[in-house]
């Protein structure tokens, strides 16, 4: 029950968030008031808005319209949140054209669906994580020695049940197999100490000193490593955005007609998608629907060529290799965030 409070607080904090970043524009309101100044800015009112700031004429100041505030920042993004959520399934490179060419009091803007797809993933994410605790797994050295010891208890045990077999007539290929498989683990915990002694105790994981750090935190604590990754990955999640705009960039290298505004709103709507794409594959993992979820991998190559051919007007093949590129540099770019956020881990 505490996991699915957490999760409404963080949707209401999104929404919140979102709101803020989409300016106020009541155009349901009758524009009846009682002030005849505006409240914020005390120029005269003509209308139902100030001219001057753009605040609403009437404030409410009831418990009931603070409340209806807050939903109506969650799920309605005043209306347009319903206009732009097709739009990016469906048409995904109308929307970032007509949202660059500036009609855009139709849709919600990228930034704001970003920010509020983020704190929507994460709360799902909280809501239908397995929150079993970790037990770590620190690597000491007596711990080489119990499973040598035990390894080759079994090793000899499997030897014993061959000869056996053997005895019998029996075809001993299975416990050949498990002979051979048993070998090999003992040499590779054999190579294992041996490192971990030459390193005088110390175990490394990557030639990479901040890499081999996080995954040492993780070793050592797993479940604070773990809220550690969830919180910089939330925090930095706007990172992932002037990460991707220089890759997308080399797709239409000293273009004219397409400048880095252009790639940020591509690369925001992107993102967005991917994001709720996300969600619904938690959704359907935590309702037992693996399968489906599965299948969503294959998705984003298709909304990627959607997108590019919409939002740039590029014929069929450029825009089937510069998905194939897009693709690659997608995941080059969430390698580069992954490896930010292991930096900030081992710090």
């Amino acid at each position: 029950m505490n996991e699915i409070s957490e999760s409404l607080a963080e949707i209401g904090q999104g929404g919140l968030i979102a709101n803020a970043a989409e300016p106020h524009r009541d155009a349901g309101d009758t524009g009846h008031t009682h002030e005849t100044a505006c409240l914020n800015c005390g120029t005269a009112l003509i209308g139902s808005h100030c001219h001057a700031c753009g605040q609403a004429a009437h404030v409410h100041r009831s418990l009931g319209a603070f409340f209806h505030d807050l939903l109506h920042g969650v799920f309605h993004f005043e209306g347009r949140i319903w206009r732009t959520l097709p739009m990016l399934l469906r048409r995904p490179g109308r929307l970032t054209r007509e949202y660059i060419d500036g009609r855009r009091a139709s849709y919600v803007s990228p930034i704001a669906l970003f920010l509020f797809s983020v704190f929507l993933m994460f709360a799902v994410f909280h809501a239908v994580e397995d929150h079993e605790t970790i037990a770590a797994a620190p690597v000491e050295s007596g711990d080489f020695e119990t499973a040598a010891t035990a390894g080759q208890q079994k090793l000899d045990g499997l030897k014993a049940q061959r000869r056996t077999l053997r005895a019998q007539g029996s075809d001993t290929a299975e416990v050949e197999r498990r002979i051979d498989e048993q070998r090999q683990a003992l040499e590779v915990l054999k190579e294992t100490r041996a490192a971990v002694a030459g390193n005088g105790g110390e175990q490394h994981f990557s030639d990479i000193r901040p890499l081999d750090k996080a995954i040492g935190k993780f070793r050592k604590n797993p479940e604070l490593a773990a809220y550690k990754l969830q919180t910089y990955a939330y925090k930095y999640s706007w990172a992932l955005i002037p990460i991707s705009v220089p890759f997308l960039w080399l797709l239409f290298p000293f273009s004219r007609r397409f400048h880095l505004y252009d790639h940020t709103v591509f690369v925001t709507y992107s993102l967005c998608f991917m994001t709720l794409l996300v969600i619904l594959g938690m959704a359907l993992q935590a309702a037992g629907a693996g399968f489906v979820a599965g299948l969503l991998f294959f998705v984003p190559p298709f909304h990627m060529y959607a997108q590019l051919r919409g939002a740039y007007g590029v014929g069929r093949f450029g825009a089937i290799w510069r998905t194939v590129l897009l693709g690659w540099f997608a995941s080059t770019a969430l390698l580069l965030f992954f490896i930010m956020i292991m930096a900030q881990i081992s710090l």
